[in-house]
């Protein structure tokens, strides 16, 4: 048993001399320290409880892929760091997608190995801690959030859990799914929530301006500074900024965000004095930032200094049960300020909102709600007053294909995606390879959707890593 203070971790190394290396990092650091060379001896190992593990991928009887979905399927598994060589990173990507908290490229030094370390440890205490918060099971949401499905019970015990601490807090979620209700609860959950609540989107605002608009200007600046202005990180002194859509940030201001973000200190686009502040940063963005981070689009040293508490927000449609509670929300709200008699939602209706995907996930069953309230009336929401892109059968029941806008393409089990396209196949000339049918497919759904990948992709019926990984490959080839 650990003593009191300290953690367990669990170092799964079978090069001795690394592992002496690491155990000599972690020597300052409240850890009890087990190393075991096989994966055999993990797997024997993690019949107890530890706080982190540290795995080596590569290890002489077992891939260390098999220990981290064996640990997956646990009910509470302890957080995981992943160690691969430069040549894994891509295996060490697709760890973090089976549920690895982070990985480490070899070598590292030290500093980046007890950081790495301590934001996991973090992190399976915020865990354990939630495990053991009883939710009350009748509760309809959370906060400004509605629904009480599975998922998002687990967001809201992270969120409850995070808030009271300055640990910096990274949302990651298709566009919809809610983001700044995250940033929002974090915020007025925390003894910060007198003070401040300060958002900014990064893709909203132009290259040009981002800088004067998180740090501030004085007068003369720039062409059109007239006056000295505040930026947002002033103005969030004592309280809360929140970035959204962080990877969307250009390069250049990602350095200065990184001193600011370590120091507290800033300084006003044209003035060479140093500010500090006190704030705590909430960050969000609706790509894979791994795939940022190996894209070059996102610095890795930024990354992992605000990648403290990832939360990760579900799709609406892998919230089934929340479909209709918020549907339900909406309509009682949008009838009484539009004075409509709305009351339900039909059977057929009902079946139809469930079959569809909702790629445009929250935002856009309240957009499709607000619509039907303003356009109709009546005690029932009809399945003739729902937009065309939910088709019911003439029969009355809901056909689950054809409720969303037709997929260009389907993921497959090797993680392909076929077009539909092919159906026009008529000879055998009309065939064309599968990777040229599925760029097609894929180029096509982002085109539909203004370059919006994870929209195209939620179409597609793929995750946006997925789109990023075969668009990078793509642009290698063509060079």
């Amino acid at each position: 048993m650990a003593e009191k203070g300290r953690h367990r971790l669990l170092l799964v190394e079978d090069s001795r001399s690394l592992a002496r290396t690491y155990e000599q990092y972690l020597r300052d650091e409240p850890f009890e320290i087990v190393s075991v060379e096989t994966g055999s001896e993990a797997m024997d190992e993690l019949d107890r409880p530890f706080d982190v593990v540290l795995l080596d991928l590569r290890l002489p009887d077992m891939d260390g892929m098999e220990i981290l979905e064996r640990l997956n399927a646990r009910e509470t598994p302890p957080p995981v760091i992943v160690i691969t060589a430069h040549g894994s990173i891509n295996i060490a990507v697709e760890a973090m997608r089976l549920g690895a908290f982070d990985f480490l490229v070899k070598p590292f030094s030290a500093e980046r190995l007890t950081f790495t370390v301590r934001n996991a440890t973090e992190r399976g205490l915020l865990a354990a801690s939630a495990e053991a918060d009883e939710d009350n099971p009748d509760s309809s949401g959370f906060a400004d959030f509605i629904g009480n499905s599975t998922k998002m019970r687990a967001v809201y015990k992270t969120l409850r859990m995070a808030a009271p601490s300055k640990a910096t807090v990274f949302v990651v979620g298709e566009s919809g799914t809610g983001k700044e209700l995250a940033a929002s609860a974090v915020h007025n959950l925390s003894p910060r929530s007198n003070g401040a609540f300060v958002a900014i989107n990064c893709a909203a605002i132009p290259k040009g301006l981002i800088e004067s608009e998180i740090f501030g200007h004085v007068r003369g600046a720039f062409t059109g500074a007239v006056q000295d202005r505040e930026g947002a990180a002033a103005r969030a002194h004592g309280g809360t900024l929140f970035l959204d859509e962080i990877c969307e940030m250009d390069m250049d201001l990602q350095s200065k965000l990184l001193r600011f973000v370590q120091t507290g200190s800033f300084e006003r686009v044209g003035d060479g004095r140093t500010r500090h502040v006190d704030v705590r940063f909430v960050c969000a963005t609706n790509q894979d930032p791994m795939e940022a981070v190996q894209a070059g689009r996102f610095r890795e040293d930024l990354f992992y200094r605000l990648h403290v508490i990832p939360i990760t927000l579900p799709p609406l449609r892998e919230r089934e049960k929340d479909i209709l509670l918020i549907a339900e929300t909406f309509l009682k709200h949008f009838a009484r300020e539009e004075r409509k008699k709305f009351r339900r939602f039909s059977p057929e209706t009902a079946q139809a909102m469930l079959n569809h995907r909702w790629p445009g996930n929250i935002r856009e069953l309240q957009n499709i709600i607000r619509s039907i309230t303003v356009l109709f009336d009546g005690t029932e929401v009809t399945p003739d007053m729902l937009p065309p892109v939910f088709k019911v059968s003439p029969g009355g029941s809901a056909d689950g294909s054809a409720h969303s806008i037709a997929p260009l393409g389907a993921e497959g089990a090797d993680g392909t995606v076929t077009s539909a396209g092919v159906a026009s196949w008529q000879r055998e000339q009309d065939i064309l390879p599968l990777d040229e049918v599925e760029r097609e497919a894929i180029e096509a759904a982002i085109r539909i959707c203004g370059g919006n990948i994870g929209r195209a992709a939620g179409f597609l019926g793929v995750s946006p890593s997925t789109i990023y990984r075969k668009k990078q490959v793509w642009d290698a080839r063509d060079g």
